[in-house]
């Protein structure tokens, strides 16, 4: 392979790890998905507003140039993804040809083509495509894309349409009972507005719902009964699949936090020796605290409570007469702890950090329950205090 061919291909995988898998520490890659995200609120914003016949007039030229601009944008995303599609972990994406049609097909890549798609169109078809603006707000879809939050409850939905499909089934039948019965109940009385079990329907889905217009509402004494009866059938029923996308949605919360926590964990020099079963234990047992820059971790002389992991940032600790930095992978709090002192320096951040924290009860059964990380501590500890003494007589 060519030096030009490598340092094309590297220069894609940059591409494709901006644009699709940012690393955490990659500001590019944060910096690409708020602007885009920026992006498309805004886009959705201008839809709106051009809706108003005054700010229309008014703002109608700005509107069509940050169209343009818009598009221009979301143009170039879609095409870089395109292009990229073939980095992607996926082997299915890999052939040049093929691997990029079926990334096309992908429900992400479709609504990225949707939301440049009418556009396009208005160059080539003929006729009126104004009515087709409307589409331009399924580039709200596209935050999907970009927003942890909402893949979440994407996936939560997912992992549960079995079970959402199965409770819409049942409401479906309820629907159908309750206006079958009700135009049973009320034809004669109102057959204007009870005239066949589809017109029926309107009220049975505004009752289940418990939304209750009133433009409809049975007037026999049957009826009556039988509506309060669906009005409290109703409130049950609605609340089963808010229900189940609650829990799905906790639940996939909490699995995040695991995965998250447990790549960090993984991450940790002082864990790789430990097999998977140890490091699912370890991953309970840790909290993830996010601090600023220039906050203080630990003091000299204060009480030993936790030991800390760096799994992101920079700290520095307050050592004489030359201050040590400490980065991801390292870890500290270890010798007040094990000697049960008090703290023997000042720690605090130079960059914003996540740190894990362990606590000095879940820290003692630890190292009870693992030999081997006790001794990995003492020998970091009994280093750390040899450099220590050297450096205190150095002052001296």
């Amino acid at each position: 392979m060519t030096p030009e061919r490598e340092a094309g291909m590297a220069f894609k995988q940059r591409i494709y790890r901006i644009i699709e898998a940012p690393y955490p520490e990659d500001w590019k890659g944060k910096f690409f998905d708020n602007f885009m995200m920026v992006l498309i609120v805004t886009n959705v914003l201008a839809v709106i507003l051009e809706t108003v016949e005054s700010l229309a007039a008014a703002y109608g030229t700005f509107f069509q140039y940050f169209e343009y601009f818009s598009v221009a944008v979301f143009s170039v995303e879609y095409v870089l993804r395109l292009w990229t599609a073939g980095e992607s972990e996926n082997e299915r994406f890999h052939p040049p040809v093929m691997g990029r049609l079926r990334y096309a097909m992908t429900p992400m890549a479709l609504i990225d083509a949707v939301a440049i798609l009418p556009f396009y169109l208005a160059f080539f078809l003929p006729f009126d495509l104004r009515f087709m603006r409307v589409f331009r707000l399924f580039r709200l879809l596209k935050l999907t894309r970009y927003s942890a939050a909402l893949q979440t409850l994407g996936a939560a939905v997912y992992g549960q349409r079995r079970a959402l499909g199965a409770t819409l089934v049942i409401i479906a039948i309820l629907l159908v009972f309750s206006s079958s019965i009700i135009y049973l109940l009320e034809k004669d009385a109102q057959p204007e507005a009870f005239g066949s079990i589809p017109e029926a329907m309107w009220w049975g889905l505004a009752t289940l719902t418990t939304v209750g217009y009133g433009d409809i509402a049975p007037i026999s004494a049957g009826g009556k009964v039988f509506g309060a009866f669906v009005m409290v059938l109703g409130i049950g029923m609605f609340a089963l699949p808010a229900g189940i996308l609650a829990t799905a949605f906790s639940n996939e919360i909490r699995k995040r936090e695991f995965v998250v926590t447990w790549n960090m964990v993984a991450s940790v020099p002082f864990f790789s020796r430990l097999d998977a079963p140890r490091i699912a234990e370890i991953v309970d047992l840790l909290e993830l605290s996010v601090l600023p820059a220039h906050a203080t971790i630990i003091e000299r002389g204060g009480k030993a409570d936790a030991m800390y992991f760096i799994s992101l940032g920079e700290v520095e600790v307050d050592l004489r007469p030359e201050p040590q930095r400490l980065g991801p992978g390292d870890f500290f709090g270890e010798i007040a702890l094990l000697k049960e002192t008090d703290r023997t320096a000042t720690v605090t951040t130079i960059t914003e950090c996540e740190i894990l924290v362990l606590g000095v009860d879940t820290f003692k059964r630890l190292l009870a329950s693992n030999p081997e990380l006790r001794d990995i501590l003492t020998q970091v500890m009994d280093e750390r205090l040899a450099v220590i003494e050297e450096k205190s007589r150095g002052l001296a």
